[in-house]
């Protein structure tokens, strides 16, 4: 009995070993090298903001080329900001909370979301919803991609087409206000 427990739990370990963390396969690989025409037909956040508000965020991705991209993806690279304040663990300081991120759309990578397959002429929206927690004025930036690692390059469709852009906002430092209805226990905002 005591050698079969052994065997056992050498052979789940050989399993856990061979498999992993996580389990399935892996988001970068099989990227293969190749160019994609790809164009933003539709990017948009609201310019004026108050603290402890959620907004939407949607960036809308258009396959304009012959081919499939397997995987269109945007990184948003300023829902964060650094800190020069010595002796922090982590030195980065939200200035938005992401409340919902694109469905599906979750990555291994920091600030970058992923959704597959856009066939020719397909349309694919990544939606967010943030909440602001840092007043001021703040520039978000984002850039689409191909695929995941850099190999998948792309090029911008005919025409003005942008795959990187900015949003200049400017967060109120004045949160808005909002009261609970005591019969429905619903939370109601000032202007809504």
């Amino acid at each position: 009995m005591t050698g079969h427990r052994a065997q056992t739990a050498l052979a789940a370990v050989g399993v856990l070993a061979l498999t992993g963390c996580g389990g399935g396969a892996r988001q970068d690989a099989g990227e293969k090298a190749a160019t994609y025409d790809l164009q933003v037909v539709s990017a948009s956040f609201p310019a004026d903001q108050k603290l402890a508000r959620a907004s939407a965020m949607r960036i809308a991705v258009k396959n304009t080329g012959t081919a499939t991209v397997p995987n269109v993806a945007v990184t948003v690279d300023s829902f964060n900001r650094r800190s020069d304040q010595p002796g922090l663990a982590d030195a980065s300081r939200p200035i938005w909370v992401v409340d919902d991120a694109p469905s599906g759309g979750t990555t291994a990578y920091v600030d970058t979301w992923a959704l597959a397959g856009l066939r020719p002429g397909q349309t694919k929206t990544f939606d967010w919803k943030v909440t602001a927690i840092e007043p001021g004025r703040h520039q978000l930036k984002w850039t689409v991609a191909a695929g995941l690692t850099g190999k998948a390059k792309v090029r911008a469709g005919s025409g003005n087409a942008k795959t990187t852009g900015t949003f200049a906002v400017n967060v109120s430092d004045k949160p808005s206000s909002a009261r609970v209805d005591p019969g429905t226990g619903a939370v109601i905002r000032e202007g809504e």
